[in-house]
């Protein structure tokens, strides 16, 4: 089991779980923030940080961002496990499910 970061994250990445992850297994994409399935450890300490709600336990994810699992893991397709997020940086994509979203204006 793992952690999800749904819909309300993209294009906020507030990035206060990044901090709060003793694992560095959150990554950042162009638009979105993404958990690691394979690195996370499932200790929950990103969930409550969040400043928009957009993090889940993996069962608990809302009906309406159940895509959100499968896009936090495809987006891991071809990267395998790096073994933590800050050696890499932003990466320069995003999974479709959040690049074709309409861009969200402050």
């Amino acid at each position: 089991m793992t952690y999800v970061i749904a819909q309300p994250c993209v294009d906020v990445k507030d990035r206060a779980c990044v901090e709060e992850c003793p694992v560095d297994c959150i990554y950042e994409g162009r638009r979105s923030l993404y958990v690691h399935p394979d690195e996370c450890v499932d200790c929950g300490a990103c969930e409550p940080v969040c400043p928009v709600e957009a993090i889940f336990y993996e069962d608990d994810v809302p009906a309406e961002w159940k895509g959100y699992h499968t896009a936090n893991v495809e987006f891991f397709d071809g990267l395998g496990s790096p073994g933590g997020a800050s050696a890499l940086g932003l990466i320069d994509r995003d999974h479709p499910l959040v690049a074709g979203r309409p861009v969200r204006t402050a």
